[in-house]
């Protein structure tokens, strides 16, 4: 006889990914703190503050560009159009109930063209929020699976996870650029130097060891952030609806769909993490992907 599983409190799961979102930002921010540090010692402070100034300026441009055009961005790359209240009524009327009973403001709705069953949300707090769905979704999901999925969405509007996520990538971002204008400075830096250039010979080795490995260790812990926000956004669902039903159903059709490859190539992998499924349907999951494992997510759901 099979041991049954004990049960999963919606509460418990998403006080857990909350905090180990938390923890992975914190590896995050010290992998900065570390390069920062050994380039310091291996370049000297005046160097090191010039290339800080170079990565905090094109950080703030990208973030102030993220943050405040990611929805249109999102939108116009997967060519969505504002949904019908007429045409799309399923669609308004469930958004409206889950808004209505969770306290939060009405969000713009969109609905773009894929025969595939997908979802996803944007924009940087509640006030500004989009949700976009499939043509497909609309067609295959029954009223339960809809509301499933569209409590999955809200819950990361709810959470502001597009704002905790730009904060992920601009951290990300900055070791990259810090990596890149160290290694590259390194190609016109002088073959002769002084006693105390040769003093920090380790620390140039170490930094450049850093430099290569930093942005490839943060960006896989960029993408296992992006998989615990989608088990809190599961989660939340079922604390919005009080039912796992509905999601749980919407995730088995999404689990057994084949995405053709014309479907796949309507939609930017840059906007792919921002979807309630790998829009892709990789066969290789693991530390390299945006998304866990339907199976696993189901299995999770399950249990609540």
């Amino acid at each position: 006889m099979k041991k049954q599983e004990p049960r999963i409190s919606f509460y418990n799961q998403i006080s857990t990914n909350k905090w180990k979102s938390f923890f992975l930002i914190l590896i995050v921010f010290m992998v900065f703190i570390v390069l920062g540090a050994v380039i310091g010692l291996a370049l000297g402070p005046d160097y090191f503050t010039l290339i800080m100034i170079a990565a905090i300026i094109i950080s703030i441009i990208y973030v102030w560009v993220g943050y405040y055009y990611s929805a249109d961005i999102a939108l116009a790359s997967v060519n969505a159009k504002p949904a019908d209240r007429r045409l799309h009524k399923g669609f308004y009327d469930s958004v409206e109930g889950l808004t209505l009973a969770s306290g939060m403001p009405m969000p713009k709705l969109y609905v773009m063209d894929s025969s595939e069953i997908n979802a996803f949300a944007s924009g940087r707090d509640p006030k500004n929020a989009v949700i976009c769905v499939t043509s497909g979704a609309l067609e295959r999901l029954d009223k339960q699976e809809l509301e499933g999925v569209l409590g999955h969405e809200l819950s990361h509007v709810a959470n502001y996870d597009i704002r905790f996520m730009t904060l992920v990538a601009v951290l990300v971002g900055m070791i990259a650029i810090v990596s890149e204008i160290f290694l590259r400075s390194l190609w016109f830096s002088s073959g002769n130097r002084d006693d105390d250039s040769k003093g920090n010979a380790i620390f140039m080795v170490i930094g450049i060891i850093l430099a290569i490995l930093a942005p490839i260790v943060v960006q896989l812990v960029q993408l296992a952030v992006s998989r615990k926000r989608e088990y809190m956004a599961d989660a939340s669902a079922v604390k919005f609806i009080r039912s796992p039903t509905g999601l749980i159903g919407a995730l088995k059709k999404i689990e057994k769909e084949h995405v053709p490859d014309q479907e796949k190539q309507k939609i930017n992998k840059a906007v792919a993490p921002l979807f309630i499924s790998d829009p892709f349907k990789r066969k290789i999951q693991g530390l390299f992907s945006t998304h866990p494992p339907i199976e696993k997510r189901i299995e999770i759901l399950e249990r609540m």
